[in-house]
């Protein structure tokens, strides 16, 4: 009776040892986006002396804009790097821009952020070393952006109102 005992239990642990497995398949999709916020236009206008002999008195610069990216890159890809153009100079005067490190709810490989630029017609680097990352969106998340002007040269400056200046931010491989 002992041995008729042992020979069903072992039968019924065997059946109950089994095993499976499924595929799973996942799409990581290659993202490169790109937001300045706030949205709109910032105004930054020279102001005249009050006392003959004086220069121009240049704007206060404004830190009202931030850059805020999303990236997923291919495995054992190339980073990435936002550049800065603008479409026209304006005689006399230096348009400049600074990015600041990355703050705010975002994580991953975030940007480092180059020097002052003075912006011109070529692309300048201005975050290099962008790998899987997000900066969170809105104000006060990815890159504060820092923008001055200030005459170069006097001789070269003119008069003139509404000069329009577009700033094209671009991420890049």
């Amino acid at each position: 009776m002992i041995k008729i005992l042992i020979l069903v239990i072992i039968p019924i642990s065997a059946i109950c040892q089994t095993t499976g497995s499924r595929n799973i398949a996942i799409t990581l999709p290659k993202v490169a986006l790109l937001d300045i916020e706030p949205a709109g236009t910032i105004v930054m206008n020279f102001l005249p002396p009050t006392d003959a002999g004086r220069p121009l008195a240049a704007p206060t610069v404004n830190t009202s804009k931030w850059i805020n990216y999303t990236s997923a890159i291919e495995a054992g890809g190339a980073s990435r790097s936002v550049t800065v153009a603008i479409n026209q100079t304006i005689p006399g005067v230096d348009i400049r821009l600074q990015a600041a490190a990355a703050s705010g709810s975002g994580g991953g490989i975030l940007g480092s952020v180059s020097g002052q630029v003075i912006l011109t017609a070529v692309p300048q680097v201005i975050i290099s070393g962008i790998g899987g990352a997000f900066t969170g969106t809105g104000t006060s998340n990815g890159h504060r952006l820092t923008l001055s002007i200030a005459p170069n040269n006097y001789a070269n400056l003119a008069a003139g109102n509404n000069n329009i200046i577009v700033v094209t931010y671009t991420i890049i491989e």
